[in-house]
């Protein structure tokens, strides 16, 4: 008997997509008008991506580590977006706050199959992006420079669409191992 799950999606129209169009979280709507509009709109959706590939899932499977010796998790990924938010808001602001999870790849080398961390996760996740949207929401000129680094208001978008993009990615294969699950 093989350990790899059998491939599947929830899908019925589409074999390939995740959900059928009708039944997409986020929207088939054409995109917003506007640059900033645009780039929020992409954020958002990736936002949404990474949270429909951890639907379902129970604690240990959330938890579960993708090949030796990667530290790699569906939960780890939660929690390293939401170290990820506080760090780019801690480039813009003037009091710095302290990492949530305490030393460096912590967000990854300490995430369990714990029902609890798991809550924590999503709601260190959920007030992260709510904080630094916040912070940036006070600045609607794309390129203002901002903080230590002078980043630019698109800067800071572009890097956080990159960086959710890049592991909604990783969020595909990891949730392909843990139950088969594939799709858009």
């Amino acid at each position: 008997m093989s350990e790899r799950p059998v491939r599947w999606t929830e899908a019925t129209v589409y074999s390939d997509m995740w959900v059928d169009p009708d039944d997409d979280p986020r929207g088939n709507e054409a995109s917003p008008d506007g640059e900033l509009a645009t780039l929020a709109d992409f954020l958002t959706g990736y936002r949404l991506t990474l949270r429909m590939k951890c639907e379902g899932l129970d604690a240990a499977q959330l938890a579960r580590r993708s090949v030796p010796p990667s530290t790699m998790s569906l939960l780890g990924l939660l929690r390293h977006l939401a170290e990820a938010e506080r760090d780019w808001r801690n480039w813009i602001v003037e009091e710095e706050l302290p990492r949530l999870y305490g030393v460096k790849d912590a967000d990854f080398l300490d995430a369990a199959a714990d029902p609890a961390q798991v809550d924590a996760a999503y709601a260190d996740l959920t007030r992260e992006q709510a904080a630094t949207d916040a912070v940036l929401a006070e600045h609607a000129d794309l390129g203002e420079r901002l903080g230590k680094h002078g980043s630019s208001v698109r800067e800071l978008l572009v890097h956080r669409i990159e960086e959710y993009a890049r592991h909604c990615g990783h969020a595909d294969l990891l949730r392909e191992c843990v139950d088969g699950r594939v799709g858009q």
